[in-house]
């Protein structure tokens, strides 16, 4: 008999809220982010789901081949560009968009160019300062690029912003006028929307946006859940009770003893820790649904185990069904009370745990 803790991903979902962002941005072309194992929701299953998504967005190589050998024909977006040479004749072969976003970048392709027409996406540092061309470089990396025998159709231009799900912050709205003022009408084809700008953002949607997050279900905004926006949650995370204790008022729960008990009282140990992906600084008292009921962890998360209060569900009993986060309790609560993002807890479920497609 196999362990009892595994994810469930819905599929139906994941279409229903590539629908919702057609909804908030009615005008733009979709590149869908899949990268990190589609934030954990795996990189194949994802992707044939969002078939109807224009194209896909990788971080790497690596991911893009993987689809490519699984048969998606789908654009894909290296969203990192490529790190060296050796790359560029996977790159061709396998018809895949490339970013590029560093002089280093071009002194490779002047060194060792492409054997096939490769599209490239060119990126601006309009204020994150992470990737991208600074805006004064603009111009002269856009004139280099329009000159390369190989580039296939004109670039497309992209940035990234960093706090649109700020919505006080001015900080977004100064990258969106850097942004419009260093494209020059060099292209009609632009991206700078994510899931964050997307809902709050329409002014900038430009002829592409780039849903992550939200396609899974999930907020972008901390405060804020998925259903907030009529997002649907893709994965839920399930397992099992393991046992049940009856404990007496005072005993302690766990490794350190960090939670004793008030009373006499059940304790269930459920079949799921942090070697599985559930996060270990999670609080007391972060919710748990056991049989579609609220109760809350107690004691520390260990590898393999996590124990949860019983008081409200007197009657639980060994193989109920528990519930971490997806239908009935949304990740991003579970992510407050372990002091992360939802992104983290969906992109950190280990290869233990057992996948199925709803």
């Amino acid at each position: 008999m196999s362990r009892p803790t595994w994810l469930e991903i819905d599929t139906a979902a994941l279409q229903h809220n590539l629908k919702r962002v057609r909804t908030y941005a009615p005008h733009s072309a979709v590149l869908a982010m899949i990268k990190a194992n589609a934030y954990g929701h795996g990189l194949k299953e994802t992707a044939e789901a969002l078939n109807d998504a224009e194209a896909l967005g990788v971080a790497c190589l690596q991911e893009a081949l993987q689809l490519r050998a699984a048969g998606i024909k789908q654009t894909i977006v290296l969203m990192e560009g490529f790190f060296t040479a050796d790359e560029l004749l996977a790159i061709g072969e396998n018809d895949l968009d490339v970013v590029i976003h560093h002089p280093r970048q071009l002194e490779i392709l002047a060194n060792q160019p492409p054997t096939k027409p490769i599209a490239i996406w060119l990126k601006i540092d309009t204020g994150m300062h992470r990737l991208g061309f600074l805006p004064q470089e603009v111009d002269q990396v856009w004139q280099h690029l329009i000159t390369l025998p190989w580039l296939k159709g004109k670039p497309k231009l992209l940035s990234h912003f960093s706090d649109p799900d700020r919505l006080e912050k001015s900080s977004t709205l100064a990258q969106f006028k850097c942004f419009n003022d260093c494209n020059k009408n060099f292209s009609d084809q632009r991206s700078l929307a994510n899931s964050a700008a997307i809902i709050a953002w329409p002014e900038t949607h430009f002829e592409w946006v780039r849903p992550g997050i939200m396609l899974y279900g999930v907020s972008p905004f901390a405060d804020r859940e998925g259903a907030d926006f009529g997002l649907e949650p893709v994965m839920t995370l399930h397992s099992q009770l393991m046992a049940v204790k009856q404990l007496q008022k005072g005993e302690t729960i766990g490794y350190g003893g960090t939670w004793a008990c008030p009373e006499n009282m059940p304790v269930g140990v459920v079949a799921i820790g942090y070697g599985d992906g559930y996060p270990r600084h999670a609080v007391n008292g972060t919710p748990v649904l056991v049989n579609d009921h609220k109760v809350p962890l107690v004691g520390r998360v260990s590898m393999d185990m996590l124990t949860v209060d019983l008081r409200t569900q007197p009657n639980a009993k060994i193989g109920d069904s528990v519930i971490l986060w997806g239908k009935g309790l949304p990740v991003e609560k579970i992510a407050r009370n372990a002091d992360t993002i939802g992104y983290d807890l969906l992109c950190k479920i280990t290869n233990r745990v057992t996948r199925k497609k709803r």
